[in-house]
């Protein structure tokens, strides 16, 4: 069986709140970084959410 290209990306919060999700992308088909409005609960809003390395 072969194995997935997905790889494990964390989108942080733009709102700088320190809130992160933890998403999956496949680099062959999304070669540029991923960003999203997606919902913080530390401010309560929708925000910018933009991908950065899991350390």
């Amino acid at each position: 069986m072969a194995k997935t290209a997905a790889m494990t990306v964390k989108m942080l919060s733009t709102a700088d709140t320190g809130f992160f999700y933890v998403k999956k992308r496949n680099p062959r088909k999304q070669p540029e970084k991923m960003e999203m409005k997606k919902y913080d609960p530390v401010v309560r809003k929708h925000v910018l959410f933009k991908e950065t390395k899991i350390k």
